[in-house]
């Protein structure tokens, strides 16, 4: 599934020069740790910024963007493109509070497929192959996010998520793949709840973060 925003008569070049820099916590090569791509060679951007406030969120210093350094569309795709890459994830933080548009004109103008993990709290903006909604009951999606989710990724501390799950599911497409993850911290406890609850709800699958079991960012 693709998303493209609605284009000027600007060229890819001319949108990227005049776009504004975005706050980057960091960028990395591995491979993506969790859902429909695990395995799969990534090239990650983590941008900076977000409110939804999950108490369990494993990167809250990526919260406040003005903790971390402005750089360009232009670099940020040379040093993805450099990695030579499957795919290119963009992540947060909360990635749809910047206008993902120049960045991601930018990626496939060089040849890259880009995802997109969000929770949707955000507009879409952006041009993307794969978009995984991870939606939070913190601060939930926004209902123009649910038509374009191409899988669907639900974290799992307790019971009452499982419930929050299906009422997700219930919003978004039937084709689009359901994935029930563990919070990390209580990771034995909530994968085997999940791991019976898909037992008897096979249209879900589970989801482990397995860069963390691997030790690799």
């Amino acid at each position: 599934m693709i998303t493209n925003p609605t284009l000027t008569n600007k060229t890819v070049e001319q949108i990227c020069s005049e776009s504004v820099p975005l706050p980057v916590v960091e960028t990395f090569h591995s491979i993506q740790g969790e859902g429909a791509s695990t395995g799969v060679s990534a090239f990650f951007i983590r941008l900076g910024g977000c409110d939804v406030g999950c108490p369990w969120c494993d990167t809250k210093q990526s919260w406040n963007p003005e903790h971390h350094p402005q750089r360009s569309v232009v670099e940020l795709t040379q040093e993805a493109l450099a990695a030579m890459p499957a795919i290119v994830v963009i992540t947060g933080g909360e990635p749809l509070m910047h206008d993902l548009n120049p960045l991601t004109l930018s990626l496939h103008a060089a040849g890259l497929r880009v995802h997109l993990e969000t929770s949707g709290a955000y507009p879409l903006s952006g041009y993307f192959d794969w978009i995984t909604l991870s939606p939070k009951r913190f601060k939930p999606p926004l209902a123009s996010i649910y038509p374009h989710a191409s899988e669907l990724k639900i974290v799992v501390v307790k019971s009452n998520d499982l419930v929050w799950a299906e009422q997700q599911a219930a919003k978004v497409s039937e084709q689009t793949l359901k994935y029930l993850q563990p919070e990390w911290n209580s990771h034995l406890s909530s994968q085997a709840l999940i791991f019976q609850y898909i037992l008897q709800h096979p249209e879900w699958r589970m989801s482990l973060q397995t860069h963390k079991f691997l030790e690799v960012r």
